[in-house]
C-alpha cells in the first residue's frame, strides 16, 4: 500500500514597514500573487489607498491618489470597475470601499497564516 502523507513546512518571517498604506499595499500584494484575482500594481495600490481612507468616492481622494502615484480619473474609474466586477471594492451608501472581506485594520500589527495544500 501507498501512503501518500506530505511533510508539512512552517516559515515565519516578519517584516517592517514605515506607515499603514505600505503594510496594506504588501497585504493586497499577497494576497494577489496566491489569489486568482492577478491585481496590477496599480490597482494593489489603488485598493490599498481605497483601505486606508475609507472609500474613494470623494474628491479629494481622488485627488490624493492621482498626486501620489501620477495617475489620472480616467485610470481611477477603469479600475474600480474591474476590481468592483472582482469583489475586491464595492458600493456602500453611494461610496466605493473596499469588500467587507478584503478589509483590514492597518493600524495595528498584521500576521498571515497561509495554508497550500496538495488536492
Amino acid at each position: 500500500m501507498e501512503t501518500t502523507d506530505k511533510k508539512t513546512f512552517i516559515q515565519k518571517i516578519g517584516l517592517k514597514d514605515k506607515d499603514s498604506l505600505a503594510i496594506a499595499n504588501k497585504y493586497y500584494s499577497i494576497l494577489s500573487a496566491i489569489s486568482n484575482v492577478k491585481l496590477t500594481d496599480r490597482e494593489i495600490q489603488l485598493v490599498a489607498f481605497t483601505a486606508i481612507r475609507g472609500n474613494i468616492s470623494y474628491s479629494n481622494n481622488r485627488e490624493d491618489f492621482c498626486t501620489l502615484y501620477k495617475s489620472s480619473p480616467p485610470t481611477i474609474n477603469n479600475m474600480i470597475s474591474k476590481l468592483k466586477k472582482a469583489g475586491l471594492l464595492v458600493k456602500d451608501g453611494g461610496k466605493i470601499k473596499v469588500a467587507p472581506k478584503w478589509l483590514l485594520d492597518f493600524e495595528g500589527n498584521i500576521t498571515m497564516l497561509i495554508s497550500l495544500q496538495h488536492g
